[in-house]
C-alpha cells in the first residue's frame, strides 16, 4: 500500500507552519499512540502513518522536494520528477511514432503522468522484467516505530534507557535533557536492512514522560511545594530541599507564609547544548504541627493588632 498524504495524515495545509505540522503531529500521537490503545491495529496503523508524515514533513529539504513532486509520501524518489509539458503533455520520442503521455486519454489518465504500473507494462513488455530490474536496485531500508516510557527525572536530567526491538535485540537509547512528552527520536541505521547495498532505514522511537509526584515542569522549570515547620516560617532558617540532582540547603527568609515562593537557579530542567539550565521554583506550605503548652498560651492573649 502507498503512503497517505502527509498533510492529509496530519490533518494540516500545505501552507502550514513548522510550528503547526509539531502541533498536530504531538496532538495525534498522544491520541494513537499503542499504550493508549492495546491491541488496536487501526491506531496502530495510524501511528505509524503519523510517524511518517511528521517525519517527510518536519524536514524542510524533504518537504520542498515533496511540494516539487521529486519524491513521494514515503520519501522515494519519483519515476518521472520534473515532467510537464504543455497543456499536460510531452512528447515521448519521435521515434515511437510520437507517442505522448500525461494528457487525457493517455495512459496516465486524465491530467496524470505514467504510474509504476504503466511503466512496468511498456518497458516490461520491450525489454522484459522491467518492474523486477527496477525493484532489484539499491533501496534504503524502512524505517521502523517504537515507543518508549521514561521517567520525569530522566527526562530532566538526560540519561540512557533500552528498548527490545520485536526479534529480541536490545538497543540503548540516549534522553537528552529537555525532551518533552510527545517528542520523536531518531537513531540511524537502526530500522529495516536497505536492499542491495542501500543503508539501513532508521529507528523512530516516541517519548512518553511519566509524571512525578513531586515535580511538575513548566518549560525548562521546575516547581515542588515544600513543607515548612511554623518556627521556621516565623523567625526564618534554613532548610533541606530535595532537587533532581539532589538535596541542597536553602535559607527561609523569616516572616514566610504559605505560598511563599523561593527560586534556586540552575536546578530545574538541566542544561543541553547551548540552552542553559532551568530553575527550580519552591512553594512554601507552612504546617503548624502540634503546638505545646507555651504557644497556646501565647495565642490565647495574642490579638492581629499586636503583630503590626
Amino acid at each position: 500500500m502507498s503512503a497517505r498524504d502527509p498533510y492529509e495524515v496530519l490533518g494540516v495545509s500545505k501552507t502550514a507552519s513548522q510550528d503547526d505540522i509539531r502541533k498536530a503531529y504531538r496532538n495525534l500521537a498522544k491520541k494513537y499512540h499503542p499504550d493508549l490503545n492495546p491491541g488496536d491495529k487501526k491506531a496502530e496503523e495510524q501511528f505509524k502513518a503519523i510517524g511518517q508524515a511528521n517525519e517527510l514533513l518536519s524536514d524542510p529539504e524533504k518537504r520542498a522536494r515533496f511540494d516539487r513532486g521529486e519524491i513521494d509520501a514515503s520519501g522515494q524518489e519519483r519515476m518521472h520528477p520534473g515532467y510537464s509539458g504543455g497543456a499536460g503533455y510531452r512528447d515521448f520520442g519521435e521515434g515511437m511514432g510520437g507517442f505522448r503521455y500525461g494528457g487525457p486519454g493517455g495512459p496516465g489518465g486524465p491530467g496524470g503522468g505514467f504510474s509504476e504500473e504503466d511503466l512496468s507494462d511498456l518497458f516490461g513488455g520491450m525489454f522484459g522484467g522491467g518492474a523486477r530490474a527496477r525493484r532489484a536496485g539499491p533501496r534504503k531500508g524502512a524505517d521502523r516505530s517504537y515507543s518508549l516510557k521514561v521517567s520525569f527525572l530522566e527526562a530532566v536530567n538526560g540519561g540512557t534507557s533500552r528498548i527490545t526491538l520485536p526479534e529480541g535485540a536490545t538497543l540503548d537509547v540516549k534522553i537528552p535533557p529537555g525532551i518533552e512528552d510527545g517528542q520523536m527520536l531518531r537513531l540511524r541505521g537502526k530500522g529495516e536492512a536497505g536492499a542491495a547495498g542501500a543503508p539501513a532505514g532508521d529507528a523512530l522511537i516516541t517519548i512518553t514522560v511519566l509524571p512525578d509526584a513531586r515535580y511538575t515542569r513548566d518549560g525548562f522549570d521546575l516547581h515542588e511545594t515544600l513543607p515548612v515547620d511554623l518556627k521556621t516560617a516565623v523567625l526564618g532558617g534554613s532548610i533541606t530541599v530535595p532537587t533532581p540532582t539532589g538535596d541542597v540547603k536553602m535559607n527561609v527568609p523569616a516572616g514566610s507564609d504559605s505560598g511563599s515562593k523561593l527560586r534556586l537557579r540552575g536546578k530545574g530542567v538541566q542544561a543541553h547544548g547551548s540552552r542553559p539550565a532551568g530553575n527550580l521554583y519552591v512553594t512554601l506550605q507552612v504546617k503548624i504541627g502540634k503546638a505545646d503548652a507555651a504557644l497556646e498560651e501565647f495565642l490565647k492573649n495574642w490579638t492581629p493588632e499586636e503583630a503590626s
